[in-house]
């Protein structure tokens, strides 16, 4: 088996977190830089150079033995180890001590917080709430934080918690439809059931429409107008209501 015994690998692998990836019914594993793990997975480093030790695929990367080429590409279809190591990087083990541990859920807590403070507004004022204050009804809530998984997808959950403690609700999506006036007769009713308030009309040859709708409606919108236009007509988001035109979806 093949290994690396160099001194400059010695000295690198004193500040080194190892990703494991079992596949193939054998073991896989890359060097990275301490703390770098979770940032790339957070999408905070995007230079996997400032991941990686280095493109090498270990067997066991305590004792430097890089895995065989035959291996790789019977677990992988393929011996390029920089697509490896990306795949392992992506979907591999990794140990953090309670240091890192910590500081990777601050850090994803205040993501959520973020995303909903830009998603959201208090609908008694229709301005957005302070990140500050919404990671005290987080905490108040008794909010967990899955470090798995994006911080959107969290604040998409959070926000169903929140509403049973603070008046809250998403920003309305501001949609423009249009369909041929032919094909327009046969949804006019339901598309317009949809929209919240509606900004303006034209139904002068071509239907068009412009208005407020809450965000969990656009794919109904959007399936709807499809399938009666046969592909024709269009469903697009143009912005958001103008309370809140920062927002994220």
């Amino acid at each position: 088996m093949s290994k690396i015994f160099t001194p400059t690998n010695q000295k690198l692998l004193t500040n080194v977190v190892v990703v494991k990836l079992k596949k193939g019914g054998k073991r896989f594993e890359i060097a990275c830089y301490k703390n770098k793990v979770v940032a790339w997975r957070s999408k905070i480093e995007k230079n996997l150079e400032e991941v990686l030790h280095t493109e090498t695929v270990f067997t066991n990367v305590s004792r430097g033995e890089i895995a065989k080429s035959a291996d790789l590409k019977k677990a992988f279809n393929t011996d390029d180890m920089s697509k490896i190591c990306l795949i392992i990087l992506e979907k591999g083990e990794f140990q953090l001590s309670e240091k890192e541990r910590q500081t990777a859920f601050n850090n994803k807590f205040t993501e959520i917080a973020a995303n909903i403070s830009t998603m959201c507004v208090n609908p008694a004022t229709q301005r957005p709430y302070p990140v500050s204050l919404v990671e005290q009804a987080m905490k108040d809530a008794h909010v967990s934080v899955k470090p798995n998984k994006s911080a959107k997808q969290q604040a998409l959950e959070v926000i169903k918690v929140l509403k049973e403690s603070i008046p809250i609700e998403r920003v309305k999506m501001k949609i423009k439809i249009s369909m041929a006036m032919g094909d327009i007769k046969k949804c006019k009713d339901q598309i317009k059931e949809m929209f919240i308030s509606i900004i303006t009309e034209d139904n002068d040859g071509q239907f068009e429409l412009l208005g407020l709708a809450e965000p969990g409606h656009y794919k109904q919108l959007s399936e709807l107008v499809g399938k009666n236009s046969r592909g024709r007509g269009t469903c697009e988001v143009i912005g958001v209501e103008e309370t809140a035109e920062s927002a994220v979806f």
